[in-house]
């Protein structure tokens, strides 16, 4: 599939993602802290300009990790320029990805994919490849966004692909604007 045919935010656009609006509307700490513990490995999913990575990070701490990936470098270089010669620069790993390939090859505790999952043209592949990458006991935090992109039935389809590749869903957040599930393995 050509990158023009994709549906992602283009880097152009990152200051949108990283606006003390979305900090209010999403903050970052209370979305993600009943999921994420000191130590923990975590994958930030269509990480864009890290407006989730950066705070991942800190709530992980020295001893976690936290893998951002997204499909364009220059999203990457974004969050490269925040963390560099900083304490964040040592926990967080940036992986550019591929339309069909995560690059990701560690076991994690923690998934987010936060307005992302809608982009994605194979959702069957992707589920696949997250429950191969997530620990046995570990979690899987998607949000979508209500506003032009995706309506319930298309939430509904997305989160019936994840249960047929062996997740659970349970009801996730209540975010403004927005879909969401907590999915964990069953199988």
């Amino acid at each position: 599939m050509n990158d023009d045919k994709l549906r992602v935010c283009p880097v152009e656009h990152a200051h949108s993602l990283d606006s003390k609006l979305r900090k209010w509307l999403q903050n970052p700490n209370k979305i993600l802290a009943p999921y994420i513990n000191e130590g923990m490995t975590v994958l930030d999913i269509g990480c864009g300009p890290g407006f989730f990575s950066i705070e991942l990070a800190k709530m992980v701490g020295q001893n976690g990790k936290v893998i951002s990936v997204d499909l364009q470098e220059g999203m990457l270089q974004k969050i490269r320029n925040k963390i560099n010669g900083t304490p964040l620069e040592g926990i967080i790993k940036l992986v550019k990805c591929e339309v069909d390939d995560l690059n990701v090859h560690d076991k994690v505790d923690f998934i987010l994919a936060f307005y992302m999952v809608h982009e994605v043209p194979d959702k069957d592949k992707l589920f696949h490849s997250l429950k191969n990458i997530l620990n046995e006991k570990g979690k899987l935090l998607i949000v979508e966004p209500k506003f032009g992109h995706v309506n319930k039935e298309e939430f509904n389809i997305t989160i019936s692909k994840a249960e047929k590749v062996g997740f659970m869903s349970a009801p996730g957040l209540k975010l403004p604007f927005s879909f969401s599930s907590l999915l964990i393995i069953t199988r």
